[in-house]
């Protein structure tokens, strides 16, 4: 063999050069090679708390297991992602070993590499020889055994904290988890069931109070606004602090023309054209920070852990969740709350109890049943979930939303489930708006339910919920159906019922002819819509006394009702009852005899105790007394205020309106002192109900003032 050969080696490796047969053996041996963190004796936190805010109760608890002695206790605080849980610990940690009262021991629990590698570093830190160390790690030594001898024969005492332990079986597992008497133990973790923390005591760690989130970010980015300014972004925020350090990292930082907390604000709102998801991650201390610290990701590691641990119904339940707001959700609205083979019916009670144990969503203890989920999460869970899957779960939610409003909504019931519903009508409303995969008949369904529940809220006085919830609901519902849609003027319709009865005449009015002329030019003047908005429209022009065309719309009304609904129809025979009212003198007289027979009518295709059948009975009441029958007025003024109490309680504003007409009934049949006592109850529940500058509660003090002035002349 001739020539020559040119080589090199590096490290360990050698080069040989021989002629002829060789037969070479070489051994290489290694050290063991280190794969665990630098350092257990410092907190791992991607951005450390400026100042810990509230959590006093639960510090001073924390304080009092770190101050007494060794301890022997294991602690583990649980909550959603984000909520401050590993601030809790680092504020803790910082504490405990302030002047050297005791070692601190940081390990990271999010997987079991991470894990083993910190506590056998924790070992090491406590005297573990190399052999030790080397058993353990090959797996000729129980691991979990050697750390914790080390542990227990500390001569100083100790406080260990487990940190992002988010899947307890992780800790399980070879049994990392233990008390001894030489320290504490502090579990951080999502996972809130109690059954994975035996002998543990379990610690919530929720979101901040008002006050609380707004100084935070007045911490971190001081000077971008004030207290009440850091408020209201802390409100839409959730008062989460994961998202309150990201925005205020952001404000801190901005270079070229920083912004104000206003504009911050005015740009989470998501109508400038900016993803208020994406602006909260901008504010992270890196680009490329952990998904733990970004509120896009934090939430996935979850979502994450529930397919991986056999409930992939629970993501899909989540993404149902998100079509919804952060408010408390009544639980009865889950019932039926199937979707197919992706969330059969028989897995929703697990995939609930997976979210729940997840800290992905709690249960609210008091009043109605509810469950709440955090409205980042939800913000950021829909932002996530898949185009395709979009439609199914837009048309679950105004599915699940209609079946839990009543569908013919009557006058009083005091129903307190209504008015939870409200934000999660809105939010479904907006998540259909921006969403163009959703359906034009699932973004009807979405509308239909709030004009339902606005009728429904309505019908129970809650004027100024109604007015509010048809003004937003119209306004989202217009971006996908048009303004010509039956549903968006019912809305406006119902906007100008709220706004009459609330006392505003003039506006309603203005309000109602506009809906009306807009509901003839877009469904025609025979339409329903139309029809209903003729009757809207009569009642604020009768209070102005333009009570020539009321009585136009009104006869409209019947007539048109008569011929699609028929004479008997509920709705035909109410707005035959609204004419009673609106009649004036002479023509009253004309129709005074019809309305015993209306109420026969009534009595006979409705029953004595149907509201439309009560409201008839009042009305016909009214046209007695003014067609100068006061005499045969009292005995039906008498019942009509007896049924009206009885079925809507004596504040509601008929009921108010029957007392108020007895009392009118008994001044002309020469009962005044009585007359006098029922005015002033009534005067007493319009200023309560709707205030004293309502044009009905000062109707009723000047009638008050006329009878009491009546009363004392000779």
């Amino acid at each position: 063999m001739s020539g020559r050969n040119d080589a090199r080696a590096e490290g360990q490796g050698r080069v040989y050069q021989a002629s002829g047969d060789q037969h070479i053996v070489e051994h290489h041996h290694h050290g063991p090679s280190w794969g665990g963190p630098d350092s257990v004796r410092r907190p791992a936190v991607g951005r450390a708390p400026v100042v810990l805010r509230d959590r006093v109760d639960l510090m001073d608890r924390l304080k009092a297991a770190v101050d007494r002695g060794a301890g022997d206790e294991v602690l583990v605080l649980h909550g959603l992602g984000g909520c401050g849980k590993t601030a809790v610990a680092y504020t803790l940690f910082q504490h405990a070993t302030a002047g050297g009262a005791r070692l601190g021991f940081w390990v990271n629990a999010s997987d079991q590499a991470s894990l083993r590698a910190g506590m056998l570093a924790v070992a090491a830190d406590r005297g573990a020889g190399e052999g030790e160390l080397v058993a353990a790690r090959s797996g000729l030594r129980a691991a979990a055994d050697l750390v914790w001898e080390h542990l227990d024969r500390s001569g100083h005492p100790w406080l260990l904290v487990l940190d992002n332990a988010d899947d307890p079986a992780v800790l399980r597992d070879g049994g990392w988890l233990r008390g001894s008497p030489r320290g504490t133990v502090l579990v951080t973790t999502r996972q809130a069931a109690v059954h994975w923390w035996p002998a543990a005591q379990l610690l919530h760690v929720g979101v901040l109070p008002r006050a609380d989130a707004a100084r935070v970010l007045c911490d971190i980015a001081p000077g971008t606004g004030t207290e009440e300014e850091a408020a209201a972004i802390a409100d839409r925020l959730g008062r989460l602090p994961l998202a309150l350090t990201l925005a205020g990292g952001f404000l801190s930082h901005q270079v070229i023309r920083p912004w104000t907390m206003n504009e911050y604000g005015r740009h989470l709102e998501g109508d400038q054209g900016v993803d208020p998801i994406e602006l909260i991650d901008q504010g992270a201390a890196e680009p490329g920070d952990d998904s733990r610290h970004l509120v896009s990701g934090t939430w996935q590691i979850s979502m994450n852990r529930l397919v991986t641990s056999g409930l992939p119904e629970a993501v899909t339940l989540l993404r149902l969740l998100a079509c919804w707001s952060g408010d408390p959700l009544p639980l009865a609205l889950l019932t039926g709350a199937a979707l197919g083979p992706i969330l059969p019916a028989t897995r929703v009670e697990s995939a609930l109890r997976g979210l729940l144990d997840h800290s992905l969503t709690e249960l609210v203890p008091d009043g109605v049943r509810c469950l709440r989920t955090h409205g980042v999460l939800l913000d950021s869970v829909a932002r996530g979930t898949p185009d395709d899957e979009h439609e199914p779960l837009a048309a679950a939610a105004a599915r699940l939303l209609a079946a839990a409003l009543p569908a013919v909504p009557e006058r009083g019931t005091t129903d307190t489930g209504l008015g939870l519903l409200v934000p999660h009508v809105l939010a479904l409303l907006r998540r259909v708006r921006d969403r163009p995969a959703v359906r034009r008949e699932t973004a009807e369904a979405a509308v239909e339910c709030a004009l339902r529940l606005s009728t429904a809220l309505h019908r129970t006085g809650d004027y100024v919920s109604a007015l509010a919830l048809t003004e937003r609901a119209r306004e989202l519902g217009e971006a996908r159906l048009g303004g010509d849609h039956v549903l968006i003027l019912g809305l406006r319709e119902r906007a100008g019922r709220a706004v009459y009865r609330l006392g505003r005449f003039e506006e309603a009015e203005r309000m109602l002819e506009q809906v009306l002329a807009d509901s003839e030019r877009a469904l025609g003047p025979a339409a329903l819509q139309t029809l209903n908005c003729c009757v809207a429209r009569s009642r604020p022009l009768y209070q102005r006394e333009e009570t020539a065309e009321a009585i136009s719309l009104m006869r409209r009304a019947v007539l048109g009702r008569s011929e699609q609904l028929g004479a008997f129809h509920p709705l035909t025979l109410m707005v035959r009852a609204h004419l009673l009212e609106v009649l004036p003198g002479p023509e009253l007289d004309a129709e005074a005899p019809a309305g015993p027979q209306l109420l026969d009518d009534c009595l006979r295709e409705l029953g004595p105790d149907h509201q439309i059948t009560m409201a008839v009975q009042l009305d016909c009441a009214y046209a007695l007394f003014y067609t100068g029958h006061p005499v045969e007025a009292l005995p039906l003024a008498r019942e009509a205020l007896a049924a009206h109490e009885r079925h809507y309680g004596p504040d509601y504003p008929i009921a108010l309106s029957a007392r108020h007409l007895l009392a009118n009934v008994l001044a002309a049949n020469g009962e005044r002192s009585e007359a006098i006592n029922q005015l002033a109850r009534v005067v007493e529940g319009r200023e309560r109900v709707l205030g004293p500058r309502h044009p009905w509660a000062v109707e009723a003090r000047e009638d008050l003032a006329r009878h009491r002035e009546a009363e004392t002349r000779p």
